[in-house]
C-alpha cells in the first residue's frame, strides 16, 4: 500500500528549513537550493511545493503567526483581563528565548527582503493591519489613557524596536520587559490614575 504523504508537513519542514537559512543568511541569499539543503532533500521536492521563492515565504510567514497562536493558547494570561492579553501577545514578539530569538531574526529579514518585493510586502501590511486591530481592540475595551489606535500603534512599533535591540545585544531581555510594561500602563490606565506596573 503507498505511504500516505502528509502534505502540510512537508510543507512545514520546507518553511522551518527556510527560517534557519534565513536567520543565518539573511532572505535575499536564501535560494531555493538553500532550503532543499538545509531541509535534506532535493531541490525539485521544494520547487513541487512551492512554485517561487516568494510563496515559500509567505508560507513561512503562517507557520511563525500559527506557532505564535500556539503559544498564546497555552499560556494562562491570555484569560485574564485586556492588558495581560495584550502583553501576552507582545511578550510573544520579543526574542526571549531560542524560538523566539530565531522567528526575531528573520522578521527583521522579511521587512528588508519585503522592501523589494510587492506581494510579500502586501502580506506583511495585512498581518500588522489584524494585530494593530487586535491590540486597539483589547485597548478599548479597558478604558486607558491614550486612543486605542494611538496606543496599539505605539505598543506594537515598541516591541519591534525592543526586539532589534535586544537580537544586537544592545538591551537586556529583562530591561525590554521592563519597557514594555511601563508603555502597557500609560496605555491602560485612566487619565489622572497612577500607573501601576504589570505583573
Amino acid at each position: 500500500m503507498p505511504k500516505q504523504v502528509d502534505h502540510h508537513e512537508r510543507r512545514t519542514l520546507l518553511a522551518d528549513a527556510l527560517l534557519r537559512v534565513a536567520a543565518e543568511r539573511g532572505l535575499m541569499d536564501v535560494s531555493l537550493r538553500h532550503v532543499a539543503a538545509e531541509a535534506g532533500v532535493t531541490a525539485g521536492m521544494v520547487q513541487h511545493y512551492f512554485r517561487t521563492k516568494d510563496e515559500m515565504m509567505i508560507f513561512a510567514l503562517d507557520v511563525v503567526a500559527a506557532r505564535v497562536q500556539a503559544r498564546l493558547a497555552d499560556d494562562p494570561d491570555v484569560q485574564g483581563d485586556p492588558r495581560r492579553l495584550v502583553r501576552a501577545l507582545l511578550v510573544q514578539l520579543l526574542p526571549l528565548d531560542a524560538d523566539r530569538e530565531l522567528e526575531g531574526r528573520v522578521a527583521v529579514a522579511f521587512h528588508a527582503y519585503a522592501a523589494s518585493r510587492p506581494d510579500v510586502a502586501a502580506r506583511l501590511r495585512e498581518d500588522t493591519r489584524g494585530m494593530r486591530a487586535a491590540v486597539a481592540a483589547q485597548v478599548r475595551s479597558a478604558p486607558g489613557a491614550l486612543d486605542p489606535e494611538i496606543a496599539a500603534t505605539g505598543l506594537l512599533s515598541l516591541v519591534e524596536g525592543l526586539a532589534v535591540h535586544v537580537l544586537g545585544g544592545h538591551l537586556d531581555p529583562a530591561d525590554a520587559l521592563a519597557t514594555l510594561d511601563a508603555h502597557l500602563a500609560l496605555a491602560f490606565t485612566p487619565a489622572g490614575t497612577p500607573p501601576r506596573a504589570a505583573r
